[in-house]
């Protein structure tokens, strides 16, 4: 029997920036998302600035840990993408110091950051996803091929906003993919390429944000399509279908829970002829830019920008409390 694991998470309120204490909002830092992230934790710093938090920048790649566990920081916003910042490193790290962070922990982030792990866990959860291959060296990549065909998706096991990624759709292309999906760790992904609708779903204090469906011009929903381009559109909610609209729903939820995941995140999906999403990876530290997906959800959910940066900073408290951050139920279905 297929079992799918339900998340719930309770909000924990915070009425006064004074009980925040002194905040240090994470950016920059040294992967290849160091761009994004600076401008994640621009706007995210200026938002809770303008609500009185006690907020203050802190970029990891011009200041020692030395230096931030002297500096009397009371909690950390995390604006951190990739390798450092979003797959358990920073977690550890802040674990160390005893400073509470927001989102998730040290295991979960770091598995939500490794894609082969994920899909792994995934499939025995029994949540839908692409069938994929683990891609070491070229010639993983031509068996790939002879199982999962053309086109395919070549992408870093442990990268994030698409770098690195690449949709191949002959042999000629294939080396030329694999080399740039292995320059990032050595390991990689060949997913089955799934043609049709591209979806994300906000995950935030356990409820699932409206769908957001997205149309690019682009081959697929890349780095510049995220960050760049002014001719990606958006569509939440993505559908109009109320009990598809749940199912994604059900399924960001249970892709969120399975990997352990807390606080906030983004569950993308693609969803082929069947009509059936599958979960393609789950983000534990989403952009907040102006072209991000996470603000427009809480936007149509009737969130702004400055509630949605306030409510990602209460995912801190609870993990400084004798309160229970998370309650996770398990349903079968």
């Amino acid at each position: 029997m297929t079992r799918l694991i339900s998340f719930r998470e309770r909000r924990v309120h915070v009425e006064a920036a004074r009980d925040f204490g002194r905040v240090a909002v994470m950016l920059g830092g040294y992967s290849s998302e160091r761009e994004v992230s600076l401008k994640t934790g621009a706007a995210v710093l200026k938002a809770l600035q303008d609500h009185g938090v006690d907020a203050h920048p802190w970029d990891p790649a011009a200041h020692s840990l030395s230096e931030f566990a002297a500096a009397g920081f009371e909690r950390v916003w995390i604006a951190l993408h990739g390798p450092g910042g979003e797959d358990g490193a920073l977690q550890g790290a802040l674990e160390w110091l005893d400073t509470p962070y927001t989102g998730s922990g040290v295991m979960a982030s770091a598995i939500a950051m490794d894609k082969v792990r994920s899909k792994r866990l995934f499939e025995a959860a029994g949540i839908p996803t692409p069938n994929y291959a683990v891609i070491r060296h070229r010639a993983d990549a031509v068996m790939a091929v002879e199982e999962l065909g053309f086109p395919l998706i070549l992408k870093p096991a442990g990268e994030g906003s698409s770098v690195g990624m690449s949709k191949v759709f002959d042999a000629a292309d294939l080396s030329a993919a694999v080399n740039l999906a292995l320059r990032y760790g050595g390991i990689a992904l060949a997913e089955r390429c799934i043609v049709g609708t591209e979806m994300t779903v906000a995950v935030l204090q356990g409820v699932a944000l409206p769908s957001i469906r997205i149309e690019t011009p682009r081959a697929f929903y890349d780095y510049r399509a995220k960050y760049e381009s002014d001719q990606t559109q958006y569509f939440s909610p993505g559908t109009d279908d109320a009990a598809l609209e749940n199912r994604y729903a059900e399924l960001a939820l249970a892709a969120f829970g399975e990997l352990g995941c807390s606080g906030w995140g983004r569950v993308d999906f693609m969803t082929g002829a069947d009509n059936e999403p599958k979960v393609l990876e789950v983000n534990t530290v989403p952009g907040m830019t102006s072209h991000s997906l996470v603000p427009m959800a809480a936007k149509q959910a009737g969130i702004d920008f400055a509630e949605l940066c306030w409510r990602i900073l209460e995912t801190s408290i609870g993990s400084d409390t004798s309160a229970t951050r998370t309650e996770v139920a398990a349903n079968d279905a």
